[in-house]
């Protein structure tokens, strides 16, 4: 059973942007975090944006000023706007949600931003 899914990975420019979602599943209704990891190749999965059910994001600080998350607790989804992409974004980006002390993932889409 699928709980996390995700959409808008692609391919994009240095300086683009691209919107990623992630829709949890009603087995998980209002996680009470939501978020996104990212991994490199080669490199370990790293945090890269968490937000609270009352909608209080937080971020790393590679992204800060350029992402932006934010999430529809009415379509239980969680989104991040990318902007200003480098290519040291390119990474295969991650959903997560906590829901009773349960950590859920999504299947991964990859972002790959070219120079």
């Amino acid at each position: 059973q699928v709980q996390l899914v995700e959409s808008g990975g692609g391919l994009v420019q240095t300086g683009g942007s691209l919107r990623l979602s992630c829709a949890a599943s009603r087995s998980i209704l209002s996680p009470d975090n939501m978020g996104w990891y990212r991994q490199a190749p080669g490199k370990q999965r790293e945090l890269v944006s968490l937000i609270t059910r009352s909608g209080t994001p937080t971020y790393a600080d590679s992204v800060k000023g350029r992402f932006t998350c934010f999430r529809d607790n009415a379509q239980n989804t969680v989104y991040l706007q990318m902007d200003s992409l480098e290519p040291e974004d390119t990474a295969v980006y991650y959903c997560y949600a906590l829901k009773y002390g349960i950590h859920y993932w999504g299947q991964g889409t990859q972002v790959t931003v070219s120079a």
